[in-house]
Parts: structure tokens; C-alpha cells; sequence
């Protein structure tokens, strides 16, 4: 075996653990793929037969590209106010995908990828590397330019944005029981079912990109986000059950079979406390969704 096909052996034995890095830190596959690439061309000109922990310094090399990206998006984005759902990881319920599984281990459900994209870059990279791959502080330091202990700092602040985070119910059937009620409520037009499976403090976020007249918008409370869930009714009929990041969630296709939007939730103590919608076409084109037809 040649070196380039060593080098190529190596990369593809951690291309999921580097993929699974990637979309912590950046919060979108398609994204996550590009960095793991950028990765790759990098390995191939660099001299490494010295290294001796290669996953090590492959981590080092994604978390340096992902630093690069989420800087350049933080910059291009223009209204800081506007709701940005992450680009979900979308899977069925039965029988998953061992990749796609991985991209969402540990609970890196929707929830958490929104509060993330609202920490700074060397914030998120620093807590993404220590408290989901346990990189050490020394290591995280010179890649974000600061000390141990600064990066520490920046680890310890994000850990107290992302504490706030809302945790699902662990039993997936639960889930499906109440995001299933949820979808019949909806499509009957049943205000009062609504009510009943809907948490009082429910939050409704609506990511639809560009769209002039779509503004994307957050919505609060059981009565609130109820009349905007029988605005669902009609498009309730083409919903189809799946999992969104490892939680029941919902894909809803319009009439000729194209995805309209995907529909993530949080369901915690038997009611739903969050859904996150998106809905925007551009990012919905990029998501493989053919594992729905199998």
C-alpha cells in the first residue's frame, strides 16, 4: 500500500467522526460535507508521516475550517434578528441509517443547534470540541488564538447559554403519541386539542429564508401557535412521520411531491415546548430526503 492510499484508508475510517464535528459546529450537513472535503484537501498536501495522532490533528484541521466558515457566515448575515433553524438531519423511524445516526448522537437535537448558532464562533467551537469530543483546552487554545484558560472561559459562558436549552422526553414513543395528536388536531381544525398537547409556554420558530413574503418570525404560547397550527390543516394532509435529529418530527410535501417544510419538536413532560420549522426552499432543496421513500 502506497502512501496516498494509507492516507486515504486513514481519512475514510474518521470521515464520521469528522462529519459528526462538522455539523456540531456549523449546524447544517451540507455545510458539515464541504468542511470534511476542505479536510481532506488538506491532508493530501501536507506532510504527515510524523504525526502520531492523525484523528487528532484531522479534528484540529475540521474545527480550524468550521472556524473559518461560521466567522465568513457571521459576517455575510445580515439581520442578527432574524430565526435561522439549523439544517436538520432528517432519518425514518425505523430502521436508521448508521451515518446519518451519528451526525446526531448524543442528543444534538434541534433545540441545541439553535442555541448554538447563538454563540460566537470561538464560543461554539470551544464548547463543541471540549464537551462533545473531550479535546482538551491546551489543544482548543491555539486554534481559537487564545490561552487554555481563555478558552476555557469561552467553553464555561457557552455552557451556560446551551444549560437553557429544552431536553425532549427520551421515549420516542411518547413523542410520536403526542406530535401524532398534534398533526390530527391540526388537520381537524380542533382548537381545543391543540390547547391540550401544546405546553403554555410553547414556542414556535418559522425559518423561511428569503422569501420576501415569508418573514420568519417566532410565536409564543398554547393559543398563539395553535391558530397558526390550523392554518396547517390543508397542507397537514401530505405530512409524513419521521425523525427530525433523532426526535419524531414531520416532513410536509406540497401537491407534486416536493418538500414544503420540516417540522422539528421538542415534546417534554407529554406536551410539546417547542417546534421549529423550516421552510426554506433553497435549504430544503439540499436535504436528502429519499431515505423517507425506502
Amino acid at each position: 500500500m502506497d502512501e496516498r492510499d494509507w492516507l486515504t484508508e486513514r481519512f475514510e475510517a474518521n470521515r464520521a467522526h469528522l462529519r459528526a464535528v462538522a455539523y456540531r459546529m456549523l449546524g447544517s450537513v451540507s455545510d458539515a460535507d464541504d468542511a470534511v472535503q476542505e479536510t481532506w484537501l488538506r491532508l493530501s498536501r501536507s506532510e504527515v508521516s510524523d504525526v502520531e495522532n492523525l484523528r487528532g490533528w484531522l479534528t484540529t484541521v475540521t474545527a480550524r475550517v468550521c472556524l473559518n466558515m461560521l466567522r465568513s457566515r457571521q459576517l455575510r448575515r445580515e439581520d442578527p434578528l432574524a430565526v435561522h433553524v439549523p439544517e436538520p438531519v432528517v432519518s425514518r423511524e425505523a430502521g436508521g441509517d448508521p451515518e446519518q445516526d451519528a451526525l446526531t448522537a448524543d442528543s444534538v437535537g434541534l433545540a441545541l443547534l439553535i442555541v448554538l448558532e447563538t454563540l460566537a464562533p470561538a464560543e461554539r467551537l470551544a464548547f463543541v470540541l471540549h464537551d462533545m469530543f473531550a479535546v482538551s483546552f491546551e489543544e482548543i487554545g491555539p486554534i481559537v488564538g487564545r490561552s487554555a484558560t481563555a478558552a476555557r472561559q469561552l467553553a464555561s459562558r457557552a455552557r451556560r447559554r446551551v444549560q437553557g436549552a429544552a431536553v425532549p422526553d427520551a421515549d420516542l414513543k411518547v413523542q410520536r403519541h403526542v406530535v401524532d395528536a398534534f398533526l390530527k388536531a391540526a388537520r381537524g381544525g380542533d382548537f381545543q386539542a391543540l390547547l391540550q398537547v401544546l405546553d403554555p409556554d410553547v414556542v414556535l420558530r418559522t425559518d423561511r429564508g428569503e422569501i420576501p413574503a415569508g418573514v420568519s418570525r417566532v410565536i409564543r404560547g398554547a393559543s398563539e401557535v395553535a391558530q397558526q397550527a390550523l392554518l396547517f390543516s390543508t397542507r397537514g394532509r401530505f405530512a409524513r412521520p419521521a425523525l427530525v435529529n433523532g426526535a419524531a418530527g414531520i416532513v410536509v410535501f406540497d401537491e407534486s411531491g416536493r418538500a414544503f417544510s420540516v417540522l422539528g419538536f421538542i415534546v417534554a413532560r407529554g406536551r410539546i415546548v417547542e417546534i421549529d420549522i423550516l421552510a426554506d426552499p433553497r435549504r430544503l432543496s439540499r436535504l436528502d430526503l429519499s431515505v423517507l421513500d425506502e
